[in-house]
């Protein structure tokens, strides 16, 4: 099957210039490329193109080359065959083809788990609903179910939890989220003001504020049809943002899961620790999550040498302290004994599931877009290293998270120490027109892991769609897997362990 190729570096393509296949030589293609780890699904989805006609766009991520590998096929919206399902052999693509089913009303033959994803306002079938969803059942007298959500504790946000369990130990482990489904990819495309769409990708997962505005800003660029100015300043400062972001991310989990155990001073010191980043990125642009950072083609919040050693100081603190929790976990026997052997996910299972980030690396799975696709600074002046952990437990995702605050401080570090600010970065450019008929995407790697924003133009260059992916998608089949066979007891803690973001899914 003939495939665009290009990479995260490019430029946008022209839907006509992006191959279409009979299904029958996409699903063999594809099924073929999926049994190689090295590939993996960056998104799949279908977009109407006319009134009678539905188009499917896939996007393969080769993790040897770089490459992203482009194909579509298409039908009719009269034709009321089923597709093969892929899923059926892969289970990484089940999110996809549940989103096209539920969208659509497509039907995928012999699809396993054709459940509702999101429950979206313009779903085809209007009859399915939350009350109806049709969690996963198993007979036995000794066998029972517990409940929980889907409204939760504090601030969680509801999701709900079907377990099935024999005494304490759970068999399985049923999620189904779509509670607060927002419309938000559905906005993206209902208005053409440039700004707006930019506060609508930093506000679909409020802990992932820079990674999805940086998605969006660099597929638009790529979009552009006009030459935008290139800025190596601009570039660092983004990159800078993100691993400040992933710091400040990762230290909060460290503090979670130190709290679900009851190691009170851990919990503590890394809630300092966070408040010391978050205030940082404050401190630099006036939003805590780095809202208003990242706008299109420019900043608004360029670094300047005042800023630049504020960031500095405070990241060079942060990183001895947080050094010093991370060796006391480490080495505390209590910590070793809650955490080690638990809640487990093999390389295998998240190769099947399409598991990417932190959790992915944890299961000796090194897929990392900061080195495998790099963009902006990453592969220039970052030669980035994944970090991994081979044993998939909780202790394993605990070790990924206290190794990366370390290398993110030190990559910012290493991009500031050079830094001149005397070559401002451009202002942001809200006006420039895009190119018709195109496709472009955004693939960053935050904290969490792979974010991916694809967008789609229109006729006239105005935005057709945006379809979002964030990594917890992948990821929530992961959490699943995590605490089979595990007391229920330890659900909580390998909860926190992935910590999974609900309203990214929900969109």
């Amino acid at each position: 099957m003939k495939y665009y190729i290009t990479n995260n570096r490019a430029a946008s393509v022209l839907l006509k210039e992006i191959p279409e296949a009979g299904y029958a030589e996409f699903f063999a293609d594809v099924d073929e490329k999926l049994r190689d780890e090295h590939f993996h699904l960056g998104h799949y989805f279908a977009l109407p193109e006319d009134e009678e006609r539905l188009r499917f766009y896939c996007l393969l991520l080769d993790d040897r080359t770089g490459e992203v590998l482009i194909a579509s096929h298409a039908m009719e919206y009269y034709d009321e065959s089923e597709l093969p399902s892929l899923t059926a052999r892969h289970a990484e693509v089940h999110p996809f083809e549940r989103e096209i089913s539920e969208r659509y009303g497509i039907r995928f033959s012999e699809m396993p788990w054709a459940k509702p994803l999101r429950f979206p306002f313009d779903r085809f079938d209007k009859r399915s609903s939350m009350d109806n969803y049709p969690f996963y059942t198993m007979e036995g007298a000794s066998l029972h179910e517990v409940n929980v959500g889907p409204i939760h504790a504090g601030i969680i946000e509801p999701g709900a939890f079907r377990f099935i369990c024999n005494g304490e130990r759970v068999l399985h482990l049923e999620i189904a989220l779509g509670y607060q489904h927002r419309g938000v990819e559905h906005a993206f495309a209902a208005t053409r003001n440039r700004l707006r769409q930019m506060l609508l990708s930093e506000s679909i997962a409020g802990d992932s504020a820079i990674a999805h505005s940086t998605a969006f800003a660099e597929a638009l660029e790529k979009l552009s049809t006009k030459s935008l100015p290139q800025s190596e300043n601009l570039e660092i400062e983004r990159i800078v943002a993100l691993e400040l972001e992933r710091m400040a991310m990762q230290i909060a989990d460290t503090g979670a899961l130190s709290m679900d155990i009851g190691y009170q001073l851990g919990q503590v010191a890394c809630e300092a620790l966070r408040t010391v980043v978050i205030n940082t990125t404050q401190a630099w642009c006036g939003n805590r999550f780095g809202k208003g950072l990242i706008r299109p083609a420019g900043t608004n919040f360029p670094l300047t040498a005042e800023k630049i050693a504020l960031i500095r100081e405070n990241v060079r603190d942060v990183r001895r302290r947080y050094h010093e929790v991370a060796e006391d976990l480490k080495s505390s026997p209590t910590i070793l004994a809650r955490f080690e052997q638990c809640g487990i996910v093999s390389k295998q299972d998240m190769v099947q599931i399409g598991g990417v980030g932190q959790a992915a690396r944890a299961s000796g799975l090194g897929r990392d877009l900061r080195t495998t696709h790099p963009w902006g600074s990453y592969g220039k002046k970052i030669q980035h290293e994944s970090l991994c952990e081979p044993a998939g437990d909780v202790m394993a995702r605990l070790l990924v998270r206290c190794r990366e605050v370390l290398q993110s401080a030190d990559y910012i570090e290493k991009l500031l120490c050079d830094f001149n600010p005397e070559a401002a970065s451009p202002k942001p450019d809200f006006d420039f027109s895009l190119k018709a008929d195109s496709l472009a995407f955004g693939l960053v790697e935050g904290w969490r892991g792979e974010t991916c924003h694809v967008v789609v133009t229109d006729h006239e260059g105005a935005v057709k769609a945006c379809k979002v992916k964030d990594p917890s998608l992948h990821n929530w089949l992961g959490l699943a897997l995590a605490v089979r066979g595990e007391g229920i007891s330890d659900f909580p803690i390998c909860n926190k362990s992935f910590n999974l973001s609900y309203c990214g899914h929900d969109l």
